[in-house]
C-alpha cells in the first residue's frame, strides 16, 4: 500500500463551505482510490453491528456508494483519512472487496474537510447529519444519547444534542431498558417497546412492575407494544395490578379484574347487588386462598350471608 493517500488527480481543488449546525466545514469533493487509506472513527456514536447485506446489494446495484463519505485528514496518520460520517458504507464496501473479491469497490467518493475537526465538532457534525435521516427518530436518538454520556458526560452530551439534562436522562433510561428486552422476535423493535413502557406513570412503574413487564415481554406473553398502554388502567387498580404481577397473569386477565364502571341502567338495590358480585369475582384465587381460616373474614361472610338470606326471604313474598 502507498505511504501517501492516493486521490484522483485534479488540477485544482474547489472548496465549498457547509454549515452543519454550529459547525462550518470547508470541504472539497474527490475520490479516494484505495479504501485502505481510510480509517474508522473509534469514537463513533453509533453502536451495534454495521455489516449489512442489504446495503451491500444497494452498493452493487448503484455500482458504488451513492452518498460520498465525509472524511477529515487523520491526525495520527498523515497519509490517511478518518471517517466523520459513512462508517457503514465504508465497512460494507470493504466486505465486498475482501469477502466477495470485488476490487472495483476499493474506490470511494468522498467529501474531505480542509482540517481535522475537534472531538466536539466531529460529534456535532455527525449528529446534525443523522438527525436529518429517518433512522434518528426510529432508533438512533436514544442509542446516541447513551453513547455520548459515556464519552463526554451528561452536561456536554445534553449540550451537543441540544436538549436538557432531564430529557437526556430519559433517552438514556429508554436505551438501557431496550437492552433488557432480549426476547423480541424483531430485536430492532426494542426501542419502540422501551418507549411505550417508559411512557407509563413513574409512580405506577415500580421496580416490581418493571421486572414483570420485562419478563412477560421476553417470554412473549405480551406480543404487541401498544398493549403496554392498557397497563395505565391496570396498575391503578390494586386487584388488577396483583393479577398482572401474578406469574400466570396477563394484561387481558388483569383487565377482567378492573372495577367495572357503574351501570347507568341498574341503579338502586339491583345495582348494589351487581357491584358486590363483581367485586367478589375480581379477587384472584391466590388472594382468597391466603384468607382461608381468617376469623374476621369468616365473621363478615356469615354476617353478609344472613343479611342476604333475610333479604331474599323478604322479597320472595
Amino acid at each position: 500500500m502507498p505511504d501517501v493517500a492516493v486521490l484522483t488527480p485534479v488540477t485544482e481543488r474547489h472548496y465549498q463551505e457547509r454549515r452543519l449546525g454550529r459547525t462550518i466545514l470547508r470541504t472539497y469533493r474527490d475520490t479516494v482510490e484505495d479504501l485502505y487509506d481510510i480509517l474508522p472513527n473509534d469514537k463513533q456514536p453509533r453502536m451495534g453491528p454495521k455489516e449489512d447485506p442489504e446495503l451491500q446489494r444497494q452498493i452493487e446495484a448503484n455500482e458504488g456508494i451513492f452518498e460520498p463519505l465525509l472524511l477529515e485528514p487523520h491526525p495520527d496518520h498523515p497519509a490517511k483519512f478518518r471517517i466523520i460520517d459513512g462508517d457503514r458504507r465504508w465497512i460494507n464496501s470493504k466486505i465486498l472487496v475482501e469477502v466477495h473479491k470485488k476490487e472495483y469497490y476499493r474506490r470511494l467518493p468522498a467529501e474531505i474537510t480542509d482540517r481535522t475537526l475537534t472531538d466536539e465538532e466531529r460529534l456535532r457534525v455527525w449528529i446534525y447529519i443523522h438527525r436529518q435521516r429517518k433512522e434518528w427518530d426510529a432508533k438512533e436518538k436514544e442509542m446516541v444519547a447513551y453513547r455520548l454520556v459515556d464519552m463526554v458526560g451528561r452536561a456536554s452530551a445534553a449540550n451537543i444534542l441540544g436538549t436538557t439534562v432531564r430529557e437526556l436522562d430519559k433517552l438514556v433510561e429508554i436505551y438501557e431498558l431496550s437492552e433488557k428486552l432480549t426476547g423480541l422476535p424483531e430485536p430492532g423493535a426494542s426501542i419502540t417497546w422501551s418507549r411505550e413502557i417508559k411512557n407509563l406513570n413513574k409512580k405506577l412503574l415500580t421496580p416490581t412492575v418493571l421486572d414483570a413487564v420485562i419478563r412477560k415481554v421476553n417470554n412473549q406473553e405480551i406480543t404487541n407494544s401498544k398493549d403496554v398502554r392498557k397497563l395505565r388502567n391496570v396498575l391503578r387498580d390494586p386487584i388488577a395490578r396483583e393479577e398482572f404481577l401474578n406469574k400466570e397473569g396477563s394484561i387481558e386477565s388483569a383487565l377482567n379484574k378492573l372495577t367495572p364502571i357503574p351501570s347507568k341502567k341498574n341503579q338502586g338495590l339491583i345495582g348494589d347487588i351487581e357491584g358486590l358480585s363483581d367485586a367478589i369475582r375480581r379477587y384472584p384465587w391466590t388472594t382468597l386462598a391466603s384468607l382461608k381460616g381468617d376469623r374476621q373474614v369468616m365473621a363478615k361472610l356469615e354476617e353478609a350471608e344472613k343479611l342476604l338470606k333475610d333479604l331474599k326471604k323478604a322479597l320472595s313474598r
